[in-house]
């Protein structure tokens, strides 16, 4: 039996105004690898995450990992998972390596081996300059990268990221993608993100979750099949006598348009523009295309007409 993560008709509902953050969320994936969820602010991807890594109870509905019970025995998956949390901040009068450190003798490991993890760590996370000063002393980036470092020198099987490298300047981040590419090759890694190229560069299998709905789930190429185009087109006007013969036309809230469509007519449309002198790019459909169209097609489903900017949004 393979192990896996399953949730079925998972649903979070708050207070009295009865906000659903989560509504029926139902999905199976291999617990290897790593998986990304993405979604705009507001989505729900930090409720499920808290649900999953035992640190909120579902309104209904039910979750196992590797056939735990998030719910009914979360002190058993607690031993084999780590979490850092989106809101999650170091201790301020610690160091980072006095914070790896005392989580890791928490954990119930020797004051050797907590000593060694704790370097290799900081390390990995070209920390080690960084590894005696004072968090408080530290950038919004260093200090999430201390939290990371944290949860990596454990032994969890599964680790949560809600929204890791947020903060971090595009050098950093694209190193981390480094770390987190050879940890999903040993550990099962939830990862949840709004950079959609993180996701496109990091992802076994990507999640797209939107009003506390699961729109789709699958690999990149399998998301790719959900839509029919094969390129997008981004102009940064529109003439008013430009015809789509085949493809989609979306619209943000930035006022770019955005056609998907398929190869021939991709060209017929560039030599139109170039005619008209308008200023495109052309690209193979992207995963923020995918999200773009995804996202805008269930909003027009349920009816609430709500238009979408960037997917990162």
């Amino acid at each position: 039996m393979s192990v896996q993560l399953v949730c079925e008709k998972l649903t979070k509902i708050y207070g009295n105004r009865k906000i659903k953050a989560l509504d029926s969320v139902s999905f199976s994936i291999p617990s290897s690898g790593i998986f990304v969820l993405i979604g705009r602010n507001g989505s729900g991807k930090t409720t499920l995450v808290r649900i999953l890594a035992t640190e909120l109870e579902p309104t209904s509905g039910s979750a196992t990992i590797n056939g735990i019970d998030v719910v009914k025995e979360p002190q058993k998956l607690r031993e084999k998972i780590a979490i850092v949390p989106q809101e999650a901040r170091p201790i301020p009068w610690m160091t980072p390596r006095q914070t790896v450190l005392s989580y890791l003798l928490w954990r119930g490991f020797s004051v050797s081996e907590a000593k060694r993890r704790a370097t290799e760590s900081l390390e990995k996370l070209k920390l080690g300059d960084y590894s005696d000063t004072l968090n408080r002393m530290l950038s919004g980036g260093l200090k999430r990268k201390v939290l990371v470092a944290t949860v990596l020198s454990s032994e969890a099987d599964i680790i949560f990221l809600d929204e890791p490298t947020t903060g971090l300047d595009p050098i950093s981040r694209r190193e981390f993608w480094d770390v987190l590419s050879e940890i999903g090759k040993k550990r099962f890694t939830f990862l949840t993100t709004h950079y959609l190229e993180e996701a496109e560069q990091l992802a076994d299998r990507i999640g797209i979750l939107d009003c506390g709905r699961l729109i789709n789930i699958g690999t990149l190429d399998e998301l790719r099949h959900k839509i029919r185009y094969n390129y997008s087109m981004k102009l940064l006007s529109r003439p008013p006598d430009l015809e789509v013969k085949d493809g989609e036309v979306l619209t943000g809230k930035d006022g770019q348009t955005r056609i998907l469509t398929v190869e021939e007519e991709a060209f017929r449309i560039s030599r139109e523009l170039s005619k008209e002198g308008v200023k495109f790019t052309i690209n193979p459909v992207s995963l923020d295309d995918i999200f773009f169209y995804l996202v805008r097609q269930e909003s027009q489903e349920r009816g609430d007409g709500s238009a979408i900017g960037a997917a990162t949004e």
